[in-house]
């Protein structure tokens, strides 16, 4: 479940910013890198299954859950994506924290 909700909310933000819905005046690096980056940081200790990075990249899934909740409530004509992001960062969250808290006692 946490794999889905990793890949899954990278490749909506990176679709998202790039080819679905681009509309702000800032350069799409410039936003790239400022939506994806906080996702990449615990990236190679979550893949590697190790549990203090999977505790980061669930606290790390809240800002794109707050991001979602924000957008869902705001723009009101085009909920799909933000929709998306919420339930896709609701999967890292959730499986991260799982997987933490059923591993955590064998280290």
């Amino acid at each position: 479940m946490a794999l889905i909700g990793f890949f899954g909310l990278f490749i909506l933000l990176m679709l998202w910013n790039t080819i679905l819905k681009s509309t702000s005046d800032l350069p799409i690096a410039l936003k790239l890198v400022v939506t994806v980056t906080p996702l990449l940081l615990p990236m190679r200790g979550f893949l590697n299954r190790n549990l203090r990075s999977c505790a980061w990249m669930a606290y790390v899934s809240m800002i794109y859950f707050l991001h979602g909740a924000i957008e869902t409530y705001a723009v009101t004509t085009d909920v799909l994506y933000p929709a998306l992001e919420l339930t896709l960062s609701l999967m890292l969250f959730f499986g991260t924290t799982l997987y933490v808290r059923f591993n955590g006692s064998h280290e």
